[in-house]
Formats: structure tokens, sequence, C-alpha cells
């Protein structure tokens, strides 16, 4: 709870001077970036998880502050966002996360198990090379426009408000049908 007080802390800081949050209030900043990423994290399978666009660290930083087993790649294009990512992982202290400046179509790491994005428009084909095959991507707000190859995960998402999470399908497979079929 200490690491995140501390990015709770570093947030409020930075927000003073840069927009991160609508969030004016401790209570609102642990409702909106905190409470609603909770159900998510329970979810998520050990390995990694790229989150596209991170901006105040939601969900990203916070699932990497509330799992240990997870390796969490935050990936921001703008600069003031990005200084401010870097400065709430000094300060928060968690072990595994890593923090990039770009966009999702000039990322050129591995396609992550986990790929988390927030509030973004993002056509989900786009997203697509991210994604490892059977991996998972979260999308918590906003509406993602539908395409690609994947599969919403109803078992996965039950209860969990405006957040969607959705299975890469196999390499092999499209629209359920196996190779060959």
């Amino acid at each position: 709870m200490a690491r995140l007080a501390a990015y709770l802390d570093t947030l409020a800081e930075w927000s003073r001077r840069v927009n991160l949050t609508a969030a004016r209030t401790p209570a609102e900043r642990v409702d909106l970036l905190v409470a609603r990423v909770l159900p998510t994290v329970e979810l998520l399978e050990p390995g990694t998880v790229l989150d596209v666009g991170s901006g105040n660290g939601s969900p990203g930083l916070v699932m990497a502050l509330l799992r240990d087993d997870l390796e969490v790649t935050l990936l921001e294009p703008r600069n003031r966002r990005w200084a401010f990512l870097r400065e709430a992982v000094r300060r928060s202290g968690p072990g595994r996360v890593q923090v990039l400046r770009g966009r999702h179509d000039t990322y050129t790491g591995a396609p992550a198990r986990t790929v988390t994005v927030r509030a973004l428009a993002l056509p989900l084909g786009e997203l697509a090379p991210l994604v490892a095959p059977g991996g998972r991507l979260v999308i918590l707000g906003g509406r993602p426009l539908l395409e690609g190859p994947f599969e919403e995960d109803g078992a996965a998402g039950r209860e969990l408000g405006d957040t969607r999470i959705f299975r890469r399908l196999p390499a092999d497979v499209s629209r359920g049908t196996p190779a060959g079929a």
C-alpha cells in the first residue's frame, strides 16, 4: 500500500502542472484510478503487460503496484506524461516496470500476454500485433472499434462495468474456424 500511496501522491503533485486526470481529490483519484482497476487485476495471468497510452499510470502502473508477478511496460507518446510516469515509477518503486516513449504503432517489443488500453478509441486490429496469440486485450472505458483477430472473453468480463476483455485468437484460427476446416 505504501507504493500505491507514493504513486497517488506523485500524481497529485504533478497534476498541478500537467493535465493527468480530472480527479481532483484523493478520494476521486482512488475511485477513478485504482478502484475501477481492482476487479481487472484479479483476472490477469502472470507475465507481460503492455499498457498503451499510459498517461496517468492507470491501469498499467496500478497493476504493477498490486501484482509482483507482472512485468509491465508503460507506453506513452506525450513527453510530459512520459516524464511523469518515469518519476512515478521511481518514487513508487515497483520492480518490473519499463517506461517507453512512443505510440502503439511504433512499438517494436515482443507481443504481451496482456495489453491494456484506457479510454482510447483505437481499432482492435491495430492492437492485434501487440497481443500474444491467446493473450488478452483489456479495454477500460471507451468504445473499441470491433475488428481483428479477437473474440470477447465473456467469462472474464462479468461484473466489470465499462471494462471489456477480449482474447486474441491463435494465429491459425479465423472467426472460430480451425485452419484447414
